[in-house]
């Protein structure tokens, strides 16, 4: 599992065709220096396993369901990418619990200055937005954030300066897309509302 607190801005060195999905390689200096085969890491979000760690370099597997699901495939060489290896025993849970699974993609409405911030308004699905609440936690590629105010087709999050400097979400610009995670404990509660309803 991860919580969303990014420890590295990694870059995009190549996506190589593979039969219907993509070998990814990414270079993450710090991550690649612990990272072993079979590792589970975060890039912009999405929870990969590491196939090959070389010097400065990470190679990772992304087949059809997960190009078809997050906005990994629309990298490109030198895309910046959000990098957080798994959680390790005994380290502060800062953000918030986050799987990796991406839900979908939502897409940047608008970025507007707010004080030394910003705030930031993306469009979402419906069935993703019924999982998101007014101070609740959402996963932003890979970014652990809180809800800041919802309406009928999205929700607004406010960006600290850290969170602009230290990811990718400084470079957000209206129309760009991003992997979306909504919290896991909401889709339980409402899968396991029924049963606990029932006669």
């Amino acid at each position: 599992m991860f919580t969303g607190i990014v420890r590295e801005r990694g870059r995009v060195a190549a996506l190589e065709s593979r039969g219907g999905g993509v070998r990814l390689l990414v270079e993450a200096p710090r991550t690649a220096a612990e990272a072993a085969v079979g590792d589970s890491v975060a890039i912009g979000g999405v929870c990969l396993t590491v196939v090959e760690a070389a010097g400065v370099t990470l190679a990772f597997d992304a087949v059809p369901e997960t190009l078809d699901r997050t906005a990994l495939g629309r990298l490109g060489p030198g895309a910046p990418v959000n990098v957080e290896p798994a959680l390790r025993a005994g380290q502060p849970l800062g953000g918030h619990v986050v799987q990796g699974h991406v839900d979908g993609v939502a897409r940047v409405r608008s970025v507007d200055p707010e004080g030394e911030g910003s705030r930031v308004w993306l469009d979402a699905a419906s069935g993703l937005l019924r999982y998101c609440v007014e101070k609740g936690s959402v996963t932003v590629d890979g970014v652990s954030l809180t809800v800041a105010a919802l309406d009928d087709a999205g929700f607004a999050v406010a960006l600290v300066p850290h969170t602009l400097a230290a990811t990718t979400l400084g470079a957000l610009a209206p129309g760009h897309e991003v992997n979306l995670e909504v919290d896991v404990l909401a889709k339980y509660v409402e899968r396991l509302m029924p049963h606990t309803m029932a006669p």
